[in-house]
């Protein structure tokens, strides 16, 4: 049988009609998702650059040149853990890692899918957008707010979490504003001060973990804390965006997101209304145990 040296018109215009209507089904995004987290946590994890190999010929495993050329895989999932452990029994550094992870993937969400409601809020097509322009104005400002946060005197291990808590609702409250109001420029603003919000808490959560941890458990507690970010926004995607999960309208994901950080604000307020008070009850126990014994 001869075989055509030539495809067809008809067949090639019906090729690349296929190619063009042709879907990756829905569910194959699960795995390139669950890749792409994997490695946003490994390529910040780095325990053997380059203070593994120091830490195991100190003086606390005094190990010699010999065994450190056959690293054991368990010794070093051994240190992983024990590290972990350490790091996160730090009631501030554990708080201060929850906020981020928490904030970050609700962070994440509203930046990836503003432009969706921003398009049914003031179609493109209709008028002239200024998307970009606003993109780059709270980037600006919240550069600007990242380098006057260092001049704000404040007790951190005092007022944080309730700073947090009241920061979170004032990220709520932009959240909400952008998706109830139906004016552009009223979206634009509250996104401008959503965006300047978090990136002062952001620079503020970063340095007050680095604070608690030491240099060679930096990249642990960070790395654990983004993929937990990131593990989070996968499962808020999947639930909230993805038609295979509820498949909600864009307002009503932005009411979801607004409500996601309001619960963070109730969370972070209770848990720091408890901490103050066990603090001055610390602080009254010491006096009114003085003047017992003066009397």
């Amino acid at each position: 049988m001869d075989v055509p040296s030539r495809v067809s018109p008809r067949a090639a215009a019906a090729a690349t009609m296929l190619l063009r209507t042709a879907r990756v089904p829905r569910e194959c995004w699960f795995l390139p998702t669950a890749l792409l987290c994997a490695y946003g946590f490994f390529a910040s994890l780095r325990p053997s650059e380059p203070f593994l190999t120091p830490y195991l010929l100190g003086p606390d495993k005094n190990l010699t040149e010999r065994e450190k050329a056959k690293p054991d895989h368990l010794l070093v999932l051994k240190v992983l853990w024990n590290d972990f452990l350490i790091c996160y029994s730090s009631r501030p550094l554990l708080c201060w890692s929850v906020w981020w992870a928490l904030s970050t993937c609700g962070y994440f969400q509203v930046v990836n899918y503003t432009q969706g409601l921003w398009e049914q809020v003031m179609p493109s097509r209709h008028a002239a957008i200024y998307n970009g322009g606003v993109e780059a104005v709270s980037t600006l400002l919240g550069a600007v707010a990242v380098f006057a946060v260092g001049y704000i005197k404040i007790s951190w291990s005092t007022w944080g979490e309730t700073t947090l808590s009241l920061f979170s609702l004032l990220i709520a409250a932009t959240v909400y504003i952008m998706d109830t109001v139906g004016n552009i420029w009223v979206c634009y603003a509250s996104y401008v001060v959503f965006r300047i919000i978090y990136m002062l808490l952001i620079t503020i959560a970063t340095f007050q973990i680095a604070a608690n941890l030491s240099m060679e458990r930096y990249a642990l507690v960070f790395g654990v804390n983004t993929f937990i970010a990131l593990a989070l926004q996968t499962l808020l995607t999947l639930i909230v965006v993805d038609a295979s999960g509820l498949g909600l309208e864009i307002t009503t994901q932005f009411l979801i997101y607004a409500g996601y950080f309001a619960l963070i604000a109730v969370v972070f307020l209770v848990n720091g209304t408890v901490s103050i008070m066990k603090k001055y009850r610390k602080q009254e126990d010491p006096e009114s145990s003085s003047q017992v014994t003066t009397s």
